[in-house]
């Protein structure tokens, strides 16, 4: 899904330039600078975390069907990635160091790995129709510096296999496809595209190509997901409030960009009907997901703080209520996904990274209060 990593959301932190490499299995090499804190008091509900990425841009790390892999997307400069690409690898034992591979193209810019249900593939978006180099970075100083995305035209939604053979292309529109996940039979497609001329969800049928746009207001709407039982499905949403920013907003998006610093939570059903904003926090609240058991919802979230971070995990009810703080880091905490069977927790962190800007994968057990 379109990405809110640290150095994106801070312009300051942002500018790897690195160059690529291909199918490259990695060994991670334990940071040799200063360890900082890997788990806070206030995190009772992990037990036995781990950390499994050791430096570089690691994000949008979710498990397999069967919980035993993750994917997972990469930048690192000191491994020859220019841009983001697409790793996959089993989960470790306690103290095993996590092994992953490249099964993108090593061209272009990728985001938002999924695992398909038989294990055997994974979909992503990618731009490397569009050339072998990482697209350019917006010039946010064209825009008074202000927080954009860029929503390249040439990213399209792929299947790979876990050799990385691309088997299927997914999606052929002109504009952005992107932030792709699956329903939990595995039949369903939900992403972000702006093929009819605003960023919108679209539902596909991955055996028969038919597809159906399911959100219809002006904004952004993307990073969506199903339920653990497949009835609802979890997004977020910015969407301008006055005439102004409609107008801006339109405005960026003829640019292929969008500023969304404010974000909210969205749940509908599974077909996007019934739709109803959860939060109504202010600032960003993103990368939202359901617990195992389908009813509680947990999401990043900058509300508590207004010079914009940092970014904690919180849990809440469907309707809003009952908002609780999950985790404690100082800087990011963001991408939680919960194992199928609801007993471990994965999310990415800058927490543990030596005083650097590196964003890494944590795992842990979850435990119920």
């Amino acid at each position: 899904m379109l990405f809110m990593k640290i150095w994106l959301l801070f312009p300051l932190l942002a500018g790897i330039v690195i160059t690529a490499f291909k199918y490259k299995p990695l060994s991670p090499v334990a940071s040799s600078l200063p360890a900082d804190t890997l788990q806070y008091p206030e995190e009772k509900h992990f037990r036995n975390l781990q950390q499994l990425t050791f430096g570089g841009d690691n994000a949008e790390a979710y498990f397999s069907f069967d919980g035993q892999w993750l994917v997972f997307q990469r930048t690192s400069a000191k491994d020859g990635l220019p841009c983001d690409q697409i790793f996959v690898g089993k989960i470790p034992a306690p103290g095993a160091p996590f092994q992953y591979k490249m099964v993108s193209t090593g061209k272009g810019r990728t985001t938002c790995g999924f695992f398909t249900k038989d294990g055997k593939h994974v979909i992503y978006a990618s731009t490397h129709l569009g050339g072998d180099s990482c697209p350019p970075l917006p010039d946010r100083s064209k825009y008074g510096n202000k927080y954009i995305w860029p929503l390249y035209s040439s990213y399209d939604i792929f299947m790979a296999d876990l050799n990385g053979k691309i088997v299927k292309q997914l999606t052929h529109s002109k504009g952005y496809d992107a932030e792709a996940t699956l329903s939990p039979d595995g039949k369903k497609m939900i992403y972000t595209s702006v093929k009819d001329g605003d960023i919108d969800l679209y539902l596909m049928n991955l055996q028969t190509g038919k597809e159906k746009r399911i959100t219809n207001t002006p904004g952004y709407d993307g990073g969506a997901w199903f339920s653990p039982d497949g009835k609802k499905i979890i997004w977020r949403a910015s969407r301008p409030q006055t005439p102004e920013a409609l107008q801006s907003y339109k405005e960026l998006l003829a640019e292929n960009l969008v500023a969304p610093t404010q974000m909210e939570v969205f749940i509908a059903d599974a077909d996007g009907s019934n739709a109803q904003q959860v939060t109504h926090l202010g600032q960003a609240n993103w990368a939202p997901a359901f617990l195992p058991d389908s009813k509680r919802i947990i999401f990043a979230s900058n509300h508590e703080y207004k010079r914009g971070f940092p970014f904690n995990l919180y849990i809440m009810q469907p309707d809003g209520s009952g908002l609780q703080k999950i985790s404690r880091d100082k800087g990011f905490d963001a991408f939680p996904m919960f194992s199928p069977n609801g007993k471990k927790i994965v999310f990415c962190s800058n927490r543990n990274n030596g005083g650097t800007h590196d964003t890494n994968i944590f795992i842990a057990d979850w435990v119920e209060e």
